[in-house]
């Protein structure tokens, strides 16, 4: 069933355009003067996964938007032609309908939907409509990928093992007696991941199914697990993946290398085996060449991914981005094989860009963005079109996604207008850049404020620090609902890019390599002075807060300073000690970003942890993380709240239910965390009168 707003949209689109001028013409003086609330997350929507008809007519995409009963988001299947008309759903309603696939000569659409409970493989023939249910899966697939002959679908699941224990003679339990249960055994390195609690025994492995039904067939085995993009070899007789078969793969968290796979009698035999990952193998049009990422693994806390083109057998490796210092992902073959699209982020923008064999880049006029709701990360998706241009969610300061395609010359045409009828009617932040210079080394410090709807630059207004997490990751000028609210109350709201941000090249991000937090906290600092001294900020009225990894450059901050009236510290760590042996990634964390075992480091871990500072902090300080948060545990919260109560810091401890380290993963959950860091804010927040409130 469709809730009353999707019923509104399916409205909007079949009229088109005509409605949002309609709509901002109609509009009410009171409703021109709203500004977005809390009640508004649960209106939000952006597109994604866009897949191209293969006869480049239209784009079927996933309309992702939240669900208020079930606190979830839901995923529709949505098609627009290339030109912007005939924006309809194919796949909607209550269920979910996500990852479709077009057979190779463009008849079928095969998803993945939880329509009958279980999410389960679907196929449906385009020209009619007819639909069949393709698996009976006790767990959910991924990574799609029809054969080129169209018989077969593979995909990736994960296969239950049986967990193990060594002891065997516990006593029988009486009918009707009440035990505690079996106690859980674990010994494996990988025994629990935020989002997933504690891990169940098995591996995920690559299985393939009759595209017109039937059973499916496990053809990877042993105890690793195997992933996609999944690639089918010209004959429609091997399978091209990638995975880690190593004996050690637990303690090797980055490494992967490609292989393949015989579906006849499951033999894997290795592309690639060299030391740094190799992965998300591609092959090009005529199967003849593969593409994919390798990193040259140095043990940096940041390391660019490159993109690499080889013969199918192996040989003749070639690197194509050279010339280029970033991270390059979601690579896509030309449809004439004679180059590749991929995205990259730059100066805090997710961005595309095309190369030739030869190693030519050629940038394309797209900014990628819109999917990160919360904060304003870089994010974004893409799909080639065969004719040369390219369809993608656009980026903007004021809208989640939307699709917009870009032709040849670098014209941009917008496809979808999903938010028009919540944003057209509100008063949303205004947001423009700020860069400082670093006072440390003079490094340019790229910044973006949001000044509150009828930003009066003679008026006084409080300022928010929102620091990004990562601590290797990018904010930028786009879309966040949470930095909208905060502006919606009247606030200034500043975030920024300081050194060990991605997106400046390798050495940029790598200056705090085994050195979080340090100098950061200065290149921050510098950014809150700039603003300063723009005129408009009240100097009593600064506060600041973030998440992650910008959770522990907050609670570091007000360890080395008191001009921030209060601050929240959201999901952070605290003693690098206790985290390293604590967090789901342990295997990774002591590895890329510690100089060694904690044991033989301590003071050096100490002397970057925020509780090393503690004694110094008069701050009143709110605690806020996720219950069920493995990444950064709740003990690291627990531990500052603590030291802070010993010290007769005014401090609150909020516990977010249901939420591990993503606490937006839940509309609910998103609204409570920025709900809870403006009260507290708020709570310290000087009158007109000058008075406390």
């Amino acid at each position: 069933m469709l809730s009353t707003r999707h019923y509104k949209m399916l409205t909007k689109i079949c009229i088109g355009s005509l409605f949002s001028a309609l709509l901002i013409n109609t509009a009410t003086a009171s409703d021109k003067n709203q500004t977005l609330d809390y009640k508004d997350v649960f209106e939000l929507e952006y597109a994604a996964s866009p897949r191209i008809s293969v006869d480049n007519n239209y784009v079927i995409y996933e309309r992702r938007s939240m669900d208020i009963m079930s606190d979830r988001m839901r995923t529709n299947l949505w098609q627009v032609n290339l030109d912007g008309s005939e924006h309809r759903p194919l796949l909607s309603g209550k269920a979910n309908y996500r990852s479709p696939r077009f057979s190779a000569d463009g008849k079928r659409l095969a998803y993945v939907s939880s329509i009958e409970g279980e999410n389960q493989l679907y196929v449906r023939w385009l020209d009619n409509g007819q639909t069949g249910r393709v698996t009976n899966l006790q767990n959910s697939p991924s990574a799609l990928a029809w054969s080129p002959d169209g018989k077969w679908l593979a995909f990736a699941m994960f296969k239950p093992g049986k967990s193990s224990s060594l002891f065997t003679q516990m006593p029988k339990q009486p009918q009707g007696a009440e035990w505690a249960g079996t106690a859980s055994y674990i010994d494996s390195v990988s025994y629990r991941s935020d989002g997933g609690g504690y891990v169940k025994a098995g591996f995920s492995h690559i299985y393939v199914v009759p595209s017109e039904g039937g059973t499916a067939r496990q053809i990877t085995s042993g105890d690793f697990h195997h992933n996609g993009p999944i690639n089918w070899t010209a004959d429609s007789k091997q399978l091209l993946i990638d995975g880690d078969r190593h004996s050690d793969w637990e303690l090797r968290p980055t490494e992967t290398d490609l292989y393949l796979v015989n579906i006849s009698d499951a033999k894997i035999t290795a592309v690639t085996n060299r030391q740094g990952p190799d992965f998300n193998p591609l092959l090009s049009p005529n199967r003849k060449k593969i593409a994919y990422l390798a990193i040259d693994d140095r043990k940096l806390a940041s390391q660019n991914a490159n993109l690499m083109v080889m013969d199918v057998n192996g040989q003749n490796s070639k690197l194509l981005t050279a010339d280029l210092d970033r991270n390059v992902g979601n690579i896509q073959w030309a449809a004439n094989g004679k180059g590749l699209y991929f995205s990259y982020a730059d100066h805090g923008q997710q961005l595309l860009a095309k190369v030739d064999l030869q190693g030519k880049i050629t940038p394309l006029n797209t900014k990628l963005g819109g999917q990160s709701l919360g904060r304003p990360y870089t994010s974004g998706d893409y799909r080639a079109v065969g004719d040369g241009r390219v369809v993608f969610t656009q980026a903007s300061t004021n809208r989640p996604a939307d699709l917009a395609i870009v032709n040849s010359q670098g014209k941009v045409i917008k496809l979808t207008h999903l938010n028009e009828d919540l944003m057209a009617t509100k008063q949303l932040a205004k947001v423009r850049s700020i860069t400082v210079n670093s006072s440390i080394d003079e490094r340019p410090i790229e910044a973006w404020l949001a000044l509150p709807p009828e930003f009066d630059p003679e008026k006084k207004y409080p300022l928010i620090l929102e620091i990004h997490g990562g601590p290797h990751a990018a904010y930028g000028p786009n879309f966040a609902m949470e930095i909208q609210l905060m502006a919606a109350k009247g606030y200034v709201v500043v975030w920024a890019n300081p050194r060990g941000s991605t997106s400046y090249g390798e050495e940029f991000a790598n200056l705090i390599h085994h050195n979080y937090p340090s100098q950061d906290y200065n290149d921050l600092m510098d950014v809150v002075d700039g603003v300063v001294e723009e005129g408009y900020v009240n100097k009593q009225q600064l506060f600041v807060t973030g998440g992650s990894g910008g959770g522990t450059l907050t609670a570091w901050i007000i360890g080395k300073t008191k001009r921030f009236k209060a601050a929240v510290v959201a999901k952070p760590v605290i003693n690098w000690m206790s985290f390293s042996l604590t967090a789901d990634g342990y295997a990774y964390f002591t590895q890329y970003w510690m100089p060694g075992m904690p044991w033989d480091n301590n003071e050096h871990l100490w002397q970057h942890s925020p509780l090393s500072l503690v004694g110094n902090v008069t701050t009143p300080t709110m605690l806020l993380t996720g219950e069920q948060d493995y990444r950064t545990p709740m003990s690291e919260t627990e531990q500052y709240y603590q030291a802070l109560k010993l010290q007769k810091v005014d401090a609150a401890l909020v516990k977010i239910k249901k939420s591990g380290h993503g606490i937006a993963n839940r509309p609910s959950n998103l609204i409570q965390k920025v709900g809870n860091i403006l009260a507290w804010f708020e709570k310290y927040r000087e009158t007109n009168d000058g008075q406390t409130n």
